[in-house]
């Protein structure tokens, strides 16, 4: 078989991924998501295709679907679409376009997670500056996050509003979306769970100083034992988004509620393996395999 791992770039996550299926004696090139080059209303005789650097995707027997690196809207729509154009010609695609769209995008996110009957947060999402102004006045304390990102970056707690009037207005100056969500009150820690396929493969604690414990951000981890509720949950939440793999976000609070913050559709794993000393990628690339040899 032939797994091409399209990526922003090669890395751990990506040798990772690699390593498992080249000892598994498949081929597993490495490819960046700029190479793609569609060919379509080819010559009689000549093929559709959809390859980068030589390699023919929509003759891959899977595409294992990793960071989308930025760019301009019509890049990264162009991206996704291949990838959306791959699964409609009958390569499979992990995570599929439909989880990364679903998961990239927190408002969208959020709203699935709700209408599976999860406990998520009190969110508001807007676009205009009085109605952010609005929603901090009535929610109080609140976390303000891009709507598009990863690893605590670009995250605000706001809790005054001298300052929820600067943060709005510089989201107003670059035309940004308006994500508040009510700062919930918990003990510094919350828990990752590792979805893959339908079992939680192992979870983490991570621990911080403040309100924030990405390990991105200096926060610190330590295995767990996940109870069987918030193994639900997790599952629960992975099944939400369409996710085959999944890093799902648990944030139990002082008064019981266990939250839904987030589920990452395309997550990294070092943390949790060295926690675990498990082999992430081997269950990734073995759930992978299974799926392909059932579909077949």
């Amino acid at each position: 078989m032939i797994v091409p791992i399209l990526a922003a770039h090669a890395g751990w996550h990506t040798d990772q991924l690699r390593a498992a299926l080249l000892a598994r004696g498949h081929e597993a090139p490495v490819l960046p998501y700029e190479a793609l080059a569609a060919r379509l209303g080819t010559p009689a005789g000549a093929r559709t295709a959809l390859d980068a650097e030589g390699i023919d995707l929509l003759a891959a027997d899977a595409v294992l679907a990793r960071i989308i690196p930025n760019g301009s809207l019509e890049q990264i729509i162009f991206r996704v679409d291949a990838l959306h154009w791959l699964e409609e010609r009958g390569v499979r695609v992990m995570n599929s376009p439909r989880t990364i769209e679903r998961t990239v995008d927190k408002f969208y996110t959020s709203a699935l997670l709700q209408q599976a009957g999860l406990a998520t947060p009190e969110t508001v999402v807007c676009e205009r500056a009085e109605h952010a102004m609005a929603a901090f006045r009535a929610l109080g304390d609140v976390i303000v996050k891009p709507l598009f990102g990863s690893m605590g970056l670009g995250m605000v707690r706001v809790s005054d509003e001298e300052t929820a009037w600067r943060v709005f207005r510089a989201l107003e100056a670059i035309r940004g979306v308006y994500y508040l969500q009510r700062a919930i009150a918990h003990e510094g820690r919350d828990v990752r769970a590792f979805v893959v396929g339908d079992r939680v493969i192992g979870a983490i604690e991570r621990r911080a100083s403040g309100w924030r414990t990405n390990l991105a951000r200096g926060g610190e981890a330590r295995a767990i034992a996940l109870p069987a509720a918030w193994q639900a949950m997790a599952l629960c939440a992975a099944r939400a988004v369409g996710a085959e793999y999944a890093g799902v976000d648990l944030l139990p609070a002082h008064d019981g509620t266990v939250y839904v913050l987030e589920v990452n559709g395309i997550p990294g794993w070092r943390g949790l393996q060295q926690a675990l000393s498990i082999d992430v990628a081997a269950m990734i690339v073995d759930h992978l395999l299974d799926a392909c040899r059932t579909s077949r």
